[in-house]
């Protein structure tokens, strides 16, 4: 498989999605995707070669939290799980985005420009 642009394909999970990492210790909701990784190259460099994701795949910004705080995460879709544990999220901006969780999911809320 290569690393190209032109190799993206459909996202996995859908903006709302409440996910969390295959290997680290946090979880949290899909507020934006990318199709492919749209992030800086010394960000990409800056993971172990043994472990640094694909580039031609989606990549996830989540509201993300682990036992300790709450974040924003950009995670590769190779690393995300759904998350099928029942509990709502605590990241505060949550509220500011979407109605839930209802059916494991948040609800995006309207939003205006004016």
């Amino acid at each position: 498989m290569t690393d190209s642009p032109t190799a993206a394909r459909l996202a996995r999970f859908k903006i709302g999605d409440i996910v969390k990492h295959r290997v680290y210790p946090f979880r949290g909701v899909i507020f934006d995707v990318d199709p492919v990784f749209a992030n800086t190259e010394e960000w990409l460099q800056s993971i172990p070669a043994e472990i640094r994701p694909r580039r031609d795949q989606p990549f996830y910004h989540l509201l993300a939290e682990n036992a300790e705080a709450t974040y924003v995460a950009y995670v590769s879709e190779q690393n995300l799980l759904p998350d099928d544990s029942g509990k709502p999220c605590r990241h505060p901006m949550i509220r500011d985005l979407f109605f839930g969780p209802e059916a494991g999911a948040y609800h995006r809320k309207e939003t205006r420009l004016n």
